[in-house]
């Protein structure tokens, strides 16, 4: 077992007390006796500057006196020491910089941050490179920063390239760091992640009252949202820091267990990847952007009845998902929606494949082959080859089939191909799928998605049109940044339904500057797409 620890900060303007707090929160930490502690992200200067020249003029470089009393510490403690800060480049590129620190204070890895957030792009220089997977005495260690893990490719590519343990750091007002985009990367890779936010304003404190005015936010908004927390390889939180507070959090942990990519039927979910499908993912998302789609729809999830079918269809509702190989024959389904506008999704099995079926009332529109090959169904041999998306008068609808739900790469498929809507019949083996995994597929892609399981199980993931501080909210600004609006299904219904709004899968812009799906980072595409 190794002991790790995740230490959340307040860092200002002031340089020397910024220092002050990294290595008290150091001392904290070798006094908890972890071998391994992560401090925040921009821990020498609040990510708020004057211009360029000032970003640079208050960013480090490596051996000066704040990063040496930082390896100092370290190896005074003999302790690894992952920290975020600005760098001043010798090529004259500014860049917000990951730094790992082995227990003997050598600098043993470095990583610039590839997805800049917001104001960042005015002041930062993105990186270029991957980041690298470290090996030391602990295991293999990657490092990433705050919005690089707001989205899958970053984290994906360390994981794929076998790092055992992610550390992140971050500089985060969202509350949604903490419930989704960080315990998120551990499950969907099943690893280790350490992750450490800053508390206190992430603003100038003479400045704050002002910007929080001007934005529409309550001045408190606009702190750091805490929350460090260690999570295990199956997305469960085994440490969390508190909202507010300078604060150390410890865990015991056995990294090797990030080793074991198998799920309960056996499969193991990175052999199961097919990188030869994800090559599109390399390229500019397809062609001018389609028309929006309707401002709502009405959605809904339901058990295999044809009873149940029929009343929803004939009550408005727009699309109607079913159960992964729900025990109901396709003529019925088409039955019951006659004389409707309605559409209704249902996987069977064909032969060797697994497909997804569209239907109407005119009968089947289309469908969609299961694209990876999983133990769960063995007689599965014919996956398909690409994911399709389909025109329908309220907007672009993809189906996502079975276990395809478990691969952050097949809704960045449908994400290129500007789909509004994502159906999928699936079957959730572990708790992680639907409280952290089709969130975030919904959330980082900006797509509402409506998932169906066995006995009915199963949520409905609606946009929002309140997304971020870069648009106006409609109600009061709650912290969260990307999440989606979440309808699970009550204990003994029969369907559930939800209002989706296709047309806000058009806005995937999170701030500023950062686009979720156009400023995908391409190094580690390189990764994911590689055979």
């Amino acid at each position: 077992m190794t002991r790790v620890a995740a230490a959340q900060l307040a860092a200002g303007t002031d340089v020397a007390a910024n220092l002050a707090a990294c290595l008290r929160m150091i001392d904290a930490a070798a006094a908890a006796s972890a071998e391994l502690v992560v401090l925040p992200e921009f821990c020498n200067h609040l990510s708020w500057y004057d211009d360029r020249a000032h970003a640079r003029r208050m960013a480090r470089t490596l051996g000066d006196s704040f990063l040496t009393a930082i390896a100092d510490r370290a190896a005074r403690h003999g302790i690894y020491v992952k920290i975020g800060v600005t760098l001043a480049r010798d090529d004259g590129r500014t860049t917000g910089t990951s730094l790992l620190f082995g227990a003997d204070g050598a600098l043993l890895g470095q990583s610039d941050k590839q997805i800049l957030m917001g104001a960042e792009n005015d002041y930062l220089d993105a990186g270029q490179e991957d980041s690298p997977v470290i090996e030391t005495r602990l295991g293999r260690i990657g490092m990433y920063a705050c919005m690089e893990g707001v989205i899958n490719e970053v984290t994906r590519s360390l994981a794929v390239r076998g790092a055992q343990l992610l550390l992140n750091s971050l500089n985060s007002f969202a509350t949604d760091e903490a419930s989704l985009h960080i315990p998120v990367r551990a499950a969907e890779n099943k690893v280790w992640v350490v992750a450490a936010n800053k508390v206190g304003p992430l603003l100038p404190v003479d400045q704050l009252p002002a910007i929080a005015e001007r934005l529409g936010v309550p001045p408190d908004r606009l702190h750091g949202a805490g929350e460090s927390q260690i999570v295990a390889p199956d997305g469960t939180c085994v440490a969390m820091a508190p909202a507010a507070g300078e604060a150390v959090v410890v865990a015991d942990i056995e990294i090797a267990l990030a080793d074991d990519k198998t799920r309960p039927d056996g499969t193991d979910l990175f052999a199961a990847r097919r990188p030869e499908l994800y090559a599109p993912l390399s390229a500019s998302p397809a062609g001018r952007r389609p028309q929006a789609g309707a401002d709502t729809i009405t959605a809904a999830i339901a058990a295999p009845d044809t009873a149940t079918i029929r009343e929803l269809a004939t009550g408005g509702v727009d699309l109607i998902v079913l159960p992964e190989l729900a025990p109901v024959p396709i003529p019925e389904v088409v039955r019951a929606l006659a004389d409707t506008a309605a559409y209704a999704v249902l996987s069977v099995r064909d032969g060797d494949a697994h497909h997804a079926v569209l239907l109407h009332a005119d009968g089947v529109v289309g469908r969609q082959p299961q694209l990876h090959r999983t133990d769960r169904h063995p007689w599965l041999t014919e996956p398909g080859d690409d994911l399709a998306v389909f025109e329908l008068p309220w907007g672009r609808l993809a189906l996502v089939v079975g276990d395809d739900a478990l691969f952050p790469e097949t809704f960045r498929l449908a994400a290129i191909q500007h789909a509004d809507v994502v159906a999928v019949p699936c079957t959730p083996a572990e708790p992680w799928e639907l409280r952290l995994g089709l969130p975030e597929r919904a959330a980082e892609n900006r797509l509402n998605v409506v998932a169906a399981g066995p006995g009915l199980t199963g949520a409905l993931y609606a946009l929002t049109p309140d997304f971020t501080l870069w648009t106006a909210w409609s109600g009061p600004f709650t912290g969260v940044i990307s999440h989606p609006v979440v309808t699970a299904v009550p204990p003994g219904a029969s369907s559930v339904r939800a209002t989706l709004r296709p047309a806000q899968a058009v806005n995937r812009a999170v701030s500023k500057g950062t686009d979720l799906v156009d400023g995908r980072p391409r190094r580690p595409i390189d990764t994911v797409t590689a055979r």
